[in-house]
């Protein structure tokens, strides 16, 4: 009975390791409307970003943000859902949504055939990557736009190290921060952030936690209400974390994490805000991670500014 205990029990973390390893590959990706501006094509373009998306989202290394999702924060921040993307707008793109490859392009007719051309964006590194398919101007846009995926799929495979930015180890990440605030004086702060995950208040905050450990990791006092000392910075805001979709036995969450700085007197530092996407075998797990890491970017924004 002992021998099957540990063999169970090596067999689940062999599992969590396997997948977690497959979790580290997985890429979320953003697709745009394709532009389609001609009057014989005008129709075609969210027809072909919809079946792209589709397809993309089979795929078992990408992750696809839902289009009215998509839709609704862009929407909120006034940027359009088109095939007109540059790069900078991507980086933006990138933060709003945790999208770390963005898909867009156009649709047209030329010489009697039917094109379309897709561009694939890093939000991170502002890479730009082409494909392109065509055929006669009666071909099955489903058909296009299908063999138009597979060979995303392939670049995204292929070239994800060069559109996606190489992440930095937490070592790394204190020691910049640090290397940042070399010979200032570092105030003390206080770290409150309500965190909600499906509409329940968390008893225990991801972000508030990941916030306060990189503060004291590179050299802050933190205090909380019951320290006699008053901070001289504080920093508080909410974050929520939501379940994303299941794609085998993986499960994605997508965290917010929006904060404000103030001093003393109440004058507002700074304001910011971030969005990540985490993937794990259990929902809880890949939700905190999520607002872990959103909350980790946000370190390496904010606390260089806080020192004096």
């Amino acid at each position: 009975m002992k021998l099957k205990c540990i063999s169970l029990i090596a067999m689940l973390l062999l599992a969590r390791s396997v997948a977690e390893a497959a979790a580290q590959d997985v890429l979320p990706v953003a697709v745009f409307d394709f532009e389609s501006k001609d009057e014989s094509v005008r129709d075609l373009g969210p027809k072909v970003a919809t079946i792209v998306n589709a397809n993309l989202s089979a795929e078992p290394q990408i992750i696809t943000v839902e289009r009215a999702e998509l839709e609704k924060v862009l929407g909120e921040h006034e940027l359009n859902l088109s095939g007109n993307v540059s790069p900078d707008t991507a980086v933006k793109v990138g933060q709003l949504t945790g999208a770390k490859v963005l898909v867009t392009g156009r649709v047209f007719q030329a010489d009697g055939e039917l094109i379309i051309v897709a561009k694939v964006i890093g939000t991170e590194t502002s890479r730009v990557f082409g494909e392109m398919v065509s055929g006669r101007d009666k071909a099955s846009i489903t058909d296009l736009s299908k063999e138009l995926a597979r060979k995303i799929n392939g670049i995204v495979m292929q070239r994800g190290d060069t559109l996606v930015a190489k992440a930095k180890t937490r070592e790394q990440q204190v020691e910049e921060i640090k290397k940042a605030l070399k010979d200032r004086k570092l105030p003390t702060v206080m770290v409150r952030i309500s965190e909600e995950h499906f509409g329940q208040r968390v008893i225990d905050p991801a972000a508030e936690t990941e916030l306060g450990k990189i503060l004291q990791e590179c050299g802050f006092t933190l205090v909380d209400q019951k320290s006699k000392d008053k901070p001289d910075v504080e920093i508080t805001g909410d974050a929520f974390s939501a379940y994303g979709l299941r794609k085998g036995n993986l499960v994605s969450c997508k965290a917010r994490v929006e904060l404000k700085v103030r001093n003393s007197n109440g004058d507002i530092l700074a304001v910011d805000r971030q969005t990540s996407v985490a993937v794990d075998i259990a929902e809880q797990t890949a939700a905190k991670t999520a607002l872990q890491n959103a909350a980790a970017d946000l370190a390496d924004r904010l606390l260089p500014k806080l020192g004096k």
